[in-house]
């Protein structure tokens, strides 16, 4: 036996390695995947999925803390491309009650192992383990108007800071708006300047580390409020990432 061992052992180191999957790849599955909804798949040629998450950074194996899910578009997808070595953590605003009951009836649904869901006041920042990245799509807007709850913007990006592992990224996705915008008129259009957020954000420790432009829409009229039917689904949006230093 032994005269055949050499043989067998360059027979081991020749074989191939299984490739991982690309990235690129693993997202186009996600977004792909027939179990998604048909209205979530209806809602995708405005609010681009798949660059969405290639520009979060979300990766298999991560811990994500997903703020707002509103029934799951982004979860399910999140949980794709995290796969089973990676968790959804998702906190909803317990206010918003068809919200709670639309992320406990995906939860049911879905039978997805990879996602949590919970609820708790609005700004709450809750999560079993720290978070290699944090994610907020089109709701930082929200946490300045007082009927969903009072929040201090600043303490809940701090919070955030704080969820977040060293090198950790923090997602943000908004609509954009004037840079005169004062509370009232974050309330009465539901967008939020892009420069606001960088300077609340950065206050706190985080570095911004890349914007994406995916979402940009010059043609908006951005006096308008995002459920004006004449830009509703085509408003200007910016995209992102912050990263807490190592």
């Amino acid at each position: 036996m032994r005269a055949y061992a050499p043989l067998i052992l360059i027979a081991v180191i020749a074989t191939p390695l299984a490739a991982a999957p690309k990235l690129a790849d693993v997202i186009a599955a996600a977004v792909a995947d027939p179990a998604r909804q048909p209205e979530a798949r209806a809602a995708d040629a405005t609010r681009k999925p798949a660059e969405t998450l290639a520009f979060s950074g979300v990766k298999p194996g991560m811990t994500v803390g997903e703020f707002y899910p509103g029934g799951g578009y982004f979860t399910r997808m999140i949980s794709s491309v995290v796969g089973p070595t990676g968790h959804v953590y998702g906190i909803e605003n317990d206010k918003w009650k068809s919200a709670v009951k639309a992320n406990a009836d995906f939860v049911t649904d879905s039978k997805l192992t990879n996602v949590s869901m919970d609820s708790g006041p609005f700004g709450t920042v809750r999560f079993p383990k720290p978070l290699d990245l944090a994610w907020v799509t089109q709701n930082y807007h929200d946490l300045k108007i007082a009927e969903y709850g009072k929040v201090d913007t600043v303490e809940f990006d701090r919070a955030v800071y704080e969820a977040l592992k060293p090198g950790g990224t923090y997602f943000i996705l908004d609509h954009q708006g004037p840079a005169t915008m004062t509370v009232a008129d974050i309330e009465k259009m539901h967008r939020i300047n892009r420069d606001l957020v960088v300077k609340e954000v950065t206050s706190v420790g985080f570095k911004l580390v890349a914007e994406g432009k995916f979402l940009h829409r010059p043609g908006d009229d951005l006096t308008l409020s995002i459920f004006d039917k004449a830009i509703q689904g085509h408003t200007d949006q910016y995209a992102l990432r912050f990263v807490k230093p190592r």
